[in-house]
């Protein structure tokens, strides 16, 4: 689930409240590439190793299943190739990564675009799935004075919207 966030100073006080716990703050720079099935970014942090995600979810405000693969340079070379693939865009955000049990708490600041919160939730053999929409839900609602609209789409589908 993706939200803009209205209020991010308030943010980090709210999920703290709640048990969650400070991980790190990273520069993330995120290149978007065209490829004919699914989705592919590069992802460079500083201090991190770089990875290619591979992803495939459905666009829609409400919460969703995204199924992905992490691959290292190297086996993204293996997997599509060595040629260059086209750049479709390139997202650059300052991300402070947070944790509560299995949810992944994301409060970005985007470049051009502003403040959002994302809520990601690991879908494990532990943890099924309604699991994961109650520890959403209660994050959502904890949140929900200082978040605006669901968000339908990714930073990449936001930057090409407001640069068009």
């Amino acid at each position: 689930m993706k939200a803009e966030l209205r209020e991010p100073h308030l943010a980090p006080a709210i999920v703290r409240a709640l048990g969650a716990v400070h991980i790190i703050d990273l520069d993330q720079t995120d290149t978007y590439y065209n490829i004919p099935c699914g989705r592919l970014k590069k992802r460079e942090a500083p201090g991190e190793p770089t990875e290619y995600i591979f992803y495939d979810r459905p666009d829609r405000a409400a919460p969703k299943l995204s199924h992905f693969v992490i691959y290292s340079e190297a086996q993204a070379r293996d997997r599509f190739g060595a040629a260059p693939l086209p750049v479709r865009i390139v997202v650059r955000k300052r991300r402070s990564l947070y944790m509560l049990e299995n949810v992944r708490i994301h409060l970005d600041e985007v470049e051009d675009l502003g403040h959002f919160v994302e809520l990601e939730a690991m879908l494990t053999r532990g943890t099924p799935l309604s699991m994961c929409r109650e520890a959403i839900a209660r994050v959502r609602t904890a949140l929900g004075p200082v978040i605006g609209e669901l968000i339908d789409c990714g930073y990449a589908d936001l930057l090409q919207r407001a640069s068009a």
